[in-house]
């Protein structure tokens, strides 16, 4: 079978309807998708995560689900590594890998020249207790005098990048790379649909969303969960709606008030992602309900 040259992505903000367009892409090309969702990386997290389910494959093959127990740290360059030998084996088949997820970097850290260094576990865990003593403006000090060019890019208060660039600094002798380099892809034939949907239209979808997590048992899960080490992961844990269930189970707020802040939270992430991804010139708009939608996604997809 000779094979494909083609990859296709599929993105847009959660609760836009990409999965649905990816398993029908899949099915009119003959085609497999690559998930490029962090949270869905992760065994167990189903409800939280909307991951799709088997009936909702409709047979199409699934890379990349459930791959990390949620003890597991997150690591874009593991990831990188897992997902292009999963669009090399399926290109290989002649099949069309089509990557879908609501994650501009991890999308970003599959098709385009992104190289992520090493990194060093005391080393990281050092940082992360200076974090905690200090706070990350005192720590955002200390890079801007080993780093200035990174310390202008990340705010000071993200103490994660924060630790992330002083950890990278000490380790390598070089400077963290806080900003992303062109939108050039390493294959030669990159096809990306974004799925647009008006902001107040996204905002009920995401209530009926996090209203379904509810009904289809999303406390449970994360109590399930918990007996596996999830509130002790160091980046499972801070998944949109596991977070604040977590925080529920702790007594630290209302269920209600879980369940409130997991809208506001996912508002806002939706927001941030459509930032991201309209910086992206290659991205092939369109209408989250046109009646068209799938023809004129099969037209992007087909175009030379």
């Amino acid at each position: 079978m000779p094979r494909s040259s083609r990859v296709v992505v599929v993105i847009g903000p959660t609760a836009s309807g990409k999965s649905d367009l990816a398993v029908e892409l899949c099915l009119r090309t003959g085609g497999e998708v690559v998930n490029t969702d962090s949270v869905q990386l992760y065994r167990g997290m189903d409800v939280g995560a909307a991951k799709v389910t088997p009936e909702e494959r409709r047979g199409v093959p699934h890379h990349l689900l459930d791959v990390w127990d949620v003890t597991v740290e997150a690591s874009v360059a593991t990831f990188q590594t897992l997902a292009r030998a999963a669009v090399t084996e399926v290109s290989a088949k002649g099949a069309v890998p089509v990557l879908t997820g609501g994650s501009s970097l991890y999308v970003r850290a599959v098709i385009d020249e992104l190289d992520f260094p090493g990194t060093d576990p005391a080393l990281r865990a050092r940082w992360r207790r200076a974090l905690e003593e200090r706070g990350p403006e005192a720590l955002h000090a200390e890079l801007a005098a080993v780093d200035p060019a990174a310390a202008a890019q990340i705010l000071p208060t993200n103490g994660r990048r924060i630790v992330r660039a002083l950890e990278v600094s000490e380790l390598t002798g070089q400077p963290f790379k806080a900003t992303m380099p062109p939108f050039e892809s390493i294959y030669p034939e990159v096809s990306m649909i974004g799925l647009d949907v008006p902001r107040d239209v996204l905002d009920e979808r995401i209530v009926r969303r996090v209203d379904r997590m509810w009904d289809d048992g999303l406390v449970e899960e994360v109590r399930r969960l918990s007996a596996d080490g999830l509130a002790g992961s160091p980046t499972a844990s801070r998944a949109l709606g596991y977070q604040q269930v977590l925080a529920f189970l702790a007594g630290e707020c209302t269920e209600d008030e879980a369940r409130a802040e997991t809208v506001r939270g996912t508002r806002a992430f939706a927001r941030r992602q459509e930032r991201l991804f309209r910086k992206d010139p290659r991205i092939h708009w369109l209408r989250y309900d046109d009646p068209a939608l799938v023809d004129d996604a099969l037209q992007v997809v087909t175009s030379p």
